[in-house]
């Protein structure tokens, strides 16, 4: 079986008057998993229709092994869905629910048999197929789901978040069997989520969307540690980046110097040179890049407006002195309380720019 190379070309989609993709362009190695991570209404579920034959596209071309597909019915593909609410018919047994497609499609008795069998061993359901779904979990169910699309022998899997109606315990075992799913099965993978964690673990690379558009594509922690936009840059991690306008300082060494609005300043390790001339800058922290102070000075004063205790570490929510929020990071037997004023340490080698449009400008690669 040959694997997947799927290409999306210049993909557009609207319903009616109101555009949902934008000319969405993509392309996808064999056997890699991706992660369409993206709000509510950003279009990652109308992508992931599309690709299926579930929707229709109004202009572009989706290929898969160089083949248009985005003409043929979604039988004929070569791909696979599971969709979030598992979509299982509830008179049949899990067996009949896994076999009922390879019927539709003629495939002989023995190799029905075969194929449900391996694909339950591999999903470790094989004590559960003479059952009906309203005798099983809603993980089991889930389980049922990702069987019934493994027996198709699919080049492409399509999973339309699939753990979105698991509680957080099962959501992190089904998300280990994927894990290992994925390393079993010899097929290429997208989840469609709205779960950063789910998208960081999974994918080998992540399509961040909203707008209609496409925002940035790359693995997981260049995506976090390298957003190109501003809407990255808040999406992509927990709890978001502070934001706070600065000002450029006037100087001739190779890298930015930045004045926040309380006065503190910052030594970035972002070249001056890349910078767009005059217009507004936001200087971009992450929490882990912002330290509470262990002798009450920093570089800049502010008061603690709430103190989130995680046991290996606390997290400290505080205001500077100009009113700008900002989240610091402390160790785990923190002795931060609210209401107090604490100093902040700001590692600026690490920290990013954005400019006037948004866009990303980030400390320069070190050698390895």
């Amino acid at each position: 079986m040959s694997l997947a190379s799927l290409e999306l070309s210049n993909v557009r989609k609207s319903y009616g008057a109101t555009p949902v993709l934008d000319d969405v362009s993509l392309s996808m190695e064999a056997r890699e998993f991706i992660a369409f991570l993206g709000p509510s209404g950003s279009g990652k579920s109308t992508l992931l229709r599309i690709i299926a034959g579930l929707e229709t596209l109004d202009a572009g071309e989706v290929r898969l092994d160089g083949q248009r597909i985005d003409q043929l019915p979604p039988g004929d593909r070569g791909v696979a869905m599971v969709f979030q609410h598992y979509a299982l018919y509830p008179h049949m047994t899990v067996r009949d629910n896994m076999a009922f497609g390879l019927r539709n499609a003629r495939v002989p008795e023995e190799e029905i048999a075969s194929r449900v069998a391996e694909a339950a061993r591999v999903l470790e359901i094989e004590a559960h197929l003479d059952k009906k779904p309203g005798q099983m979990s809603g993980g089991q169910r889930q389980r049922v789901a990702i069987g019934r699309a493994i027996v198709k022998h699919p080049k492409l899997f399509l999973l339309d978040e699939p753990l979105s109606n698991l509680d957080a315990a099962l959501r992190m075992r089904t998300r280990i069997e994927l894990a290992r799913l994925r390393q079993t099965v010899d097929a290429a993978f997208i989840i469609v989520t709205h779960d950063q964690a789910e998208a960081m673990t999974l994918a080998d690379r992540i399509v961040v969307m909203n707008d209609r558009r496409i925002q940035q594509v790359g693995p997981p922690m260049e995506i976090y540690s390298r957003p190109a936009n501003t809407f990255v840059a808040r999406f992509v991690g927990s709890p978001a980046m502070t934001l706070a306008p600065v000002e450029l300082l006037p100087g001739d060494g190779p890298y930015a110097r930045v004045r926040l609005g309380s006065g503190a300043e910052v030594e970035t390790r972002i070249p001056r040179a890349e910078l767009p001339a005059g217009g507004a800058l936001q200087l971009g922290l992450r929490p882990e890049n912002v330290a509470v102070a262990a002798n009450g000075s920093g570089a800049a004063s502010a008061k603690v407006d709430l103190v989130e205790r995680l046991g290996e570490r606390t997290l400290v929510y505080a205001t500077l002195s100009d009113g700008q929020t900002i989240t610091a990071e402390d160790e785990g037997y923190s002795r931060v309380q609210l209401g107090d004023t604490i100093g902040l340490e700001i590692d600026g080698a690490t920290a990013h720019l954005f400019d006037a449009d948004g866009n990303g400008h980030h400390a320069e690669a070190q050698a390895q």
